[in-house]
Parts: structure tokens; sequence; C-alpha cells
């Protein structure tokens, strides 16, 4: 089978990490006897270098193109001081939009082989866990008008959150439908105690979970469940929220694993085309040193196959491979904890996952 895939490297790490991804993928094409054609684009920082906007139309439309796209990374101090519009991260909500993906699958699951570098205590921690956050992408607080106005207590700056039912709803369902899919669990995270677009969050959410009633739904408040993901993240399965909830908790759940060097995530809409991108940023202060952790980029990759390519077997097998070097003892510099030995560069642990497929 043949597939066109878009890359977006973009800056910082991200350049490595994809190149990396397609190594990886393009071993695994061999193998299975598939042929990928990957074209790169610019976006972020570099293409404001070269275009002067974060998101030029040209991306957009190649991304639009392919059957996906793979993101790196955007953004470095190179340019903090442009203003809010023209920042390398504007791209990464203008290319999802567009793209019209709005939903964000993050899994956090604490491998077995990395259970040292957990910061949590090993009575808590037990057998592991396994958790999928299903975020809303497209709406909420981070999509809602802002500016700055006079006030009683002097000039403020505002940012408005507004949630549709169309919106609910439909992240809704995918989070139902992901939760058939793992132990039939769902925990839906909001602020109804507090916020109106809770209240309707909530409201909705339960006129969907009577459509499920396989799946065990419940709510909980963001202040709760960010608590609750540190005492006991085994109570959790699925959990779907908003737009900024989910990239907290998502961050939060990420750091429980041991490093946000190893999470893939994906970005999913109505068409089978998404956007698979590692959840770390753009570590400027290591790029181009080789350094960089892959694996989070290489999952992505395997996630890419799983859900917009249908190609499940292959996306097992680039899975399977990094438990395998992981198990092996093998570490890059961010994953090494107090393991002996020294630490593989970006293209060495490539080389190890390949040697595995």
């Amino acid at each position: 089978m043949e597939f066109n895939i878009a890359l977006l490297k973009g800056d910082g790490i991200g350049v490595e990490i994809v190149d990396s991804a397609v190594r990886v993928l393009e071993k695994t094409a061999g193998k299975f006897g598939h042929t990928f054609n990957f074209t790169a684009y610019p976006i972020g920082g570099c293409a404001i270098n070269e275009t002067g906007m974060p998101l030029p139309q040209e991306t957009i439309d190649g991304c639009l193109a392919a059957d996906c796209v793979l993101l790196g990374a955007v953004g470095g101090p190179e340019w903090d001081s442009l203003p809010s519009e023209r920042r390398p991260e504007k791209a990464l909500l203008g290319i999802r939009s567009a793209l019209g993906l709005y939903t964000n699958l993050r899994p956090a699951r604490l491998y077995s082989a990395l259970r040292s570098a957990s910061p949590l205590k090993d009575e808590i921690i037990g057998d592991g866990f396994d958790i999928l956050i299903v975020r809303e992408l497209t709406g909420g607080i981070y999509f809602g008008e802002r500016g700055y106005r006079e006030g009683k207590m002097g000039r403020e700056a505002y940012d408005t959150e507004v949630y549709s039912t169309t919106e609910i709803d439909r992240i809704g369902r995918a989070a139902f439908e992901a939760a058939m899919k793992r132990s039939k669990k769902l925990c839906s995270v909001d602020k109804a105690n507090v916020l109106e677009t809770s209240i309707l969050w909530r409201t909705i959410m339960h006129k969907i979970s009577e459509e499920y009633p396989e799946v065990e739904y419940t709510d909980m408040y963001i202040d709760n469940a960010a608590m609750q993901i540190v005492r006991d993240p085994h109570q959790f399965d699925v959990i779907v929220t908003s737009n900024m909830f989910g990239d907290i908790l998502s961050d939060e759940s990420a750091q429980l694993t041991g490093s946000i060097g190893l999470l893939p995530s994906a970005s999913l809409g109505a068409s089978k085309r998404g956007l698979y991108e590692p959840v770390h940023g753009s570590a400027p202060d290591i790029a181009g040193q080789n350094k960089a952790d892959p694996i989070a980029e290489i999952l992505s990759g395997a996630m890419m196959l799983r859900y917009s390519l249908g190609l499940a077997k292959e996306a097992d097998a680039i899975e399977n491979a990094v438990d395998t070097v992981l198990n092996a003892g093998w570490r890059t510099a961010d994953i090494m904890g107090n393991t002996d030995g020294k630490p593989l560069s970006c293209t060495e642990m490539t080389d190890k996952i390949i040697e595995v497929l």
C-alpha cells in the first residue's frame, strides 16, 4: 500500500526526532511491503524566518492533500519577542483548526523498565498505569475572544471560554468510543460548580452516557482530578475534558511516567486524516546536539499507522520494538536515572529500535 505523509519538522529538536521517526517508518514500510511518500513543509519559527508567517498557506494545503501529518515541535527563544498572533505556537492552533482536528488522544503509560524513573512512590505505582486523556482541541478558552480593556482596577487582559453543544457532543462521543475499546471506564473532568461552560459540558456528557450503558461513567472536578492522578492513577482509564484542562492534566500525567520524552499524541477529526506529535516541546537548549529522545516521535508515528492508515500490525511492531529496547536497558540521557553506562544519542536510540524491527 502507498501513503502520502506530510512532515512538519518545525524548530529545535523537531528536525532530529522527525528524521528518526521517518527512518523507523521507512524500515517498517520495507518490512511490511508498503510505500510511504514523505513531503516536508515549514511550520513555526522556521516558517516565520522563511515566509514571515508561522503557518504558511503552502503548509496548510500540503497537509490537506496528505493522508496524515507527522509533526515535530515548534517554538524557541528566538521568537519570544514577537506579538502573540505571530508566535510559532500560533501555528499549532492554526493547523489543528485548518484540518478540523477536535479530538486529542494523549496516552500516559508507565513502562515497567522505567518504573524507577517515575516520581511516584513504589506503593502508589503498584502494577503500573495506562491512562488515555481525550482532550477537546479546537474550542474553549484557547480559541475564545481575547483582548485588553480598561477596568475598575486599571488595564485588564481577558480570555473568553465558549463551548457549543456540538463541540461537547462530538468530543464526548469520541471519548465514549475510546472507552469502549479499552476498559469501558470513563471519567469526565470539568468545573461545573463554578463555570457555565462546565455545566453545559456535564449535562451533555450525562446524556451521551445513556447511550453507552456498558461504560462506567463518572464526573470529577478539575482540582480533584489533578490531585487524584498523583494520589491514585490506577483509578483512571479514559479521561475526557476541555482544551485547557486537558492541556494541564496530560502534562501532569506525562511526568508521572518518568519522562515527557516518551509520550506521543494523536489529533483527530471527522476524517481519517490526523496529526501526530510528541507531547514534549522543542527543547532549544539541546537542539542540534543529537541528545534528543526520539521515542515519543517514533511512537507518534506508530499511532499514525494505527489511527489514520489502519496499519495495526505495523504499529504493534514499532511499539514492541520500543518496549524491547527499553527492557534491554538502553537509554537516552533524559531517562538514564541512576542507570550505569553512557546514554545513547538520538541517532543511536533510533538505530537500536530499527535493529529490533
